[in-house]
């Protein structure tokens, strides 16, 4: 897979964040992480083609779906699935938001590489090949992204979406500097560091992945944004008008944690 990347490369800090040695043996080589709710008409086809595709890599992986307080029949969708290679189990997180569970399920990887994406298969699932290529290179955070240089849209996002989605880049710039894309629900990680780093993280709601990525970048780690070819997929739990408020106030808490975190040595 031939990708154009937009490096956001530093020499790593000091500190265990930076190296993150190992902290528990790996079980399996890969591990994803899948925040749902409310999906279980979605979620069948994405795990179904993540485990059509996950046997196709030289590694053995492993899928956790993590329900955030689903109403409908999404554990049962988990239950009753079948896969011969690639075992998928599901786990509770009683937090609301999307960042309290991913922040769950990472807590529940072993693995050498960890990543998280979203239940809608925006993102194509083959750029995980890509997100493992650059991990191997000695990146430790990998971002599918939709505005660097290279990608594209299949399915373009609506007007009023594109606009809140600018305007929200503009107000976390400060925080991620010269990330293009921070809200693409696709990112992959050296796995002691992703333990390390989301052990760390405070945010549950929308606006996690900024914390993320700026507390990457206040650790030293390499980061790298790889482009894809996303589409858009309507029936997101992000509501732009009823929810404008509350992420306004999630981006002014990344500015507070970051600045009561600890400052490193």
């Amino acid at each position: 897979m031939t990708t154009q990347q937009i490096l956001l490369d530093r020499p790593p800090a000091g500190g265990a964040s930076a190296t993150a040695g190992e902290d528990a043996p790996a079980v399996v080589d890969l591990e994803i992480v899948v925040p749902v709710l409310n999906e279980e008409h979605r979620l069948p086809a994405t795990l179904d083609e993540l485990v059509a595709y996950l046997p196709t890599l030289p590694l053995s992986s492993h899928v956790i779906v993590v329900d955030n307080g689903s109403v409908d029949a999404t554990d049962e969708v988990v239950d009753r699935f079948a896969s011969d290679g690639v075992p998928v189990d599901v786990v509770g997180c009683r937090t609301p938001g999307k960042g309290a569970a991913v922040r769950a399920g990472m807590a529940r990887t072993t693995a050498r590489w960890v990543g998280y994406c979203d239940a809608d298969l925006s993102t194509p699932i083959p750029t995980i090949a890509e997100a493992l290529h650059q991990l191997d290179r000695g990146f430790h955070v990998v971002m599918a992204s939709r505005r660097c240089t290279g990608a594209s849209y299949l399915v373009d996002q609506p007007a009023r979406r594109r606009a809140a989605s600018r305007l929200f880049h503009v107000a976390t710039r400060p925080l991620v500097g010269r990330v293009a894309d921070t809200q693409c629900g696709f990112k992959f990680f050296h796995g002691p560091t992703a333990r390390e780093l989301f052990r760390a993280c405070e945010l549950n709601g929308f606006t996690f992945d900024v914390e993320v990525v700026a507390r990457a970048q206040r650790a030293g780690l390499r980061m790298i944004e790889v482009p894809v070819a996303w589409t858009h997929c309507e029936g997101s739990t992000l509501g732009i008008a009823r929810e404008s408020v509350r992420v306004a106030r999630e981006v002014v808490d990344v500015h507070r944690a970051l600045r009561q975190a600890r400052p490193r040595p």
